[in-house]
């Protein structure tokens, strides 16, 4: 996708679309109770949703770890200066408190993040950023929100991040997914 500042119009305006697991597989794995992914266990008690992202972990002392992050939510409209990625592993993010929030994700254009997306996830839907993927930090919106995250923990430099030289805004956040 090409920059629209390209063309000498100030800060681009980025459009927020719904998550969906076709938008985001550039990118990694939607995560959220798929019917097509469950299989009864426990006796038939239990719904077990199977296999819906792979964590990945390379590099020395490398191990997949769980945390909790808390995240404050941002104020609109908000400017996009930075991107991130993981070199040596995946990183996922499943909300804990069922609000909607914010993934933005771009892709790589020769070793930099190019234009970024902006996609709306539901308080139940989670991703898994693969290895090597430009991404923004959590971006909560409206309250406070806590999210499981899996992701590496090992030796190695695991964070590259990136500052645009002119930022992209997002307006505002319409929290209906």
């Amino acid at each position: 996708m090409p920059d629209p500042r390209e063309t000498g119009g100030g800060p681009a305006v980025l459009r927020i679309r719904p998550l969906t697991k076709a938008a985001f597989a550039p990118f990694g794995s939607v995560i959220e109770a798929d019917p097509a992914a469950m299989r009864l266990i426990n006796g038939g008690n239990t719904e077990r949703y199977h296999a819906l992202a792979e964590a990945e972990a390379t590099g020395p002392e490398a191990r997949v770890v769980i945390n909790i992050f808390r995240g404050s939510p941002r104020a609109f409209p908000y400017a996009v200066t930075m991107m991130e990625r993981h070199p040596f592993g995946s990183q996922s993010f499943s909300p804990i408190d069922d609000r909607p929030w914010l993934v933005i994700v771009a892709e790589d254009a020769g070793g930099r993040p190019g234009l970024p997306q902006v996609f709306l996830a539901g308080g139940r839907q989670g991703v898994n950023y693969r290895r090597n993927v430009w991404h923004h930090p959590l971006m909560t919106v409206g309250a406070t929100s806590d999210f499981l995250v899996v992701d590496r923990s090992g030796s190695g430099d695991n964070l590259e991040e990136f500052f645009y030289d002119e930022p992209f805004i997002i307006e505002q956040a319409e929290l209906r997914p």
